[in-house]
């Protein structure tokens, strides 16, 4: 039987429940949820998303797993929970490349960032490192643009759209002839760096800081705008190539139609855990910045960003693949 408008409408300001309604803020979650990262083990969204995922089991008292399923510049990861139920158990540690770079780094993602997720929070922000070996010849930033203008034959390995688009900037802001190779990650173009394999990488903040305290990469600079305060010691890159920009950003995401009431209390959790003192510092120190968003100020951002790195690659002269 069908309840009257009226009668709904009392029901409803009364904190009574209609015949059939999911209290989803109530019993959510009742079973494990899953975490995909679109990016390999270690990376930077990793390390956000297992540290973010700890806190959601002890709090929800539910398991939570995070499953890393790498390649196609983090399309293959997203599509799996685009298309996966709205029900708040399937998420996505997304970044500035699924969620931005790639609408112009693919002709077909298999999805569409604004439209087939629904935003949770954005959780931090960080840049990358321009890394090479120690030996390298060029020891500081105005070396490296002396060298790489006689040297016309350097190659730069690159496993997000971030990364690739940097490459990009290096030729179209710098004036340089680089050679990009493409990785299933970051993390496996860093690796052939330290092998010698490629001339040099562009790395998260997550990834260059170990092999810069431990000797085994240099810093040459950095993508943010300005010096950053996680490496003030290293220049920005915009300081030898004005207009140099790469700022990237990681996020949580579910898929779109997930109830508000679920989206709702997980953005509730995660901004609890990304406001503590301790959990500043302990992402500061694996290179990451604490920088929240609301959902809906997140889905706005998206947009903007989507604008921004569109244009950014095709500055850099890169098409779609």
């Amino acid at each position: 039987m069908k309840l009257r408008p009226v009668l709904l409408a009392i029901m409803m300001l009364s904190g009574i429940a209609a015949p059939g309604a999911v209290a989803a803020d109530d019993d959510y979650p009742k079973r494990q949820i899953k975490i995909i990262v679109p990016f390999p083990a270690g990376a930077g969204p990793d390390q956000v998303a297992r540290m973010l995922g700890q806190h959601l089991q002890e709090a929800f008292r539910q398991t939570v797993l995070i499953e890393n399923r790498a390649g196609a510049l983090g399309s293959i990861g997203a599509q799996e929970v685009a298309r996966s139920a709205p029900d708040g158990y399937t998420l996505l540690m997304g970044t500035n490349t699924t969620h931005a770079a790639n609408v112009a780094m693919l002709k077909n993602p298999g999805y569409d960032p604004a439209r087939d997720f629904a935003p949770v929070i954005r959780t931090t922000t960080t840049a990358m490192v321009l890394l090479v070996k120690p030996d390298f010849p060029a020891k500081d930033l105005a070396q490296f643009m002396d060298y790489a203008k006689s040297h016309r034959d350097m190659t730069a390995g690159y496993g997000s759209g971030a990364s690739q688009i940097s490459i990009g900037q290096l030729q179209s802001r710098g004036h340089l002839s680089v050679t990009a190779a493409s990785y299933r990650g970051v993390p496996q173009a860093v690796t052939d760096v330290l092998a010698g394999v490629i001339d040099l990488a562009f790395a998260d903040f997550s990834l260059a800081i170990p092999q810069m305290q431990a000797g085994t990469l240099r810093g040459i600079g950095v993508t943010s705008p300005n010096r950053n305060e996680l490496t003030p010691g290293l220049p920005a890159l915009a300081e030898a190539m004005p207009g140099f920009e790469a700022t990237i950003w990681y996020g949580l995401f579910a898929p779109a139609g997930t109830p508000e009431p679920i989206v709702h209390k997980l953005y509730t959790e995660c901004e609890k855990f990304l406001t503590r003192p301790a959990t500043r510092e302990k992402l500061a120190g694996v290179g990451v910045i604490v920088s929240p968003m609301r959902p809906a100020e997140f889905g706005a951002f998206i947009r903007s960003e989507i604008v921004r790195w569109t244009a950014e690659a095709k500055a850099a002269g890169i098409e779609a693949k």
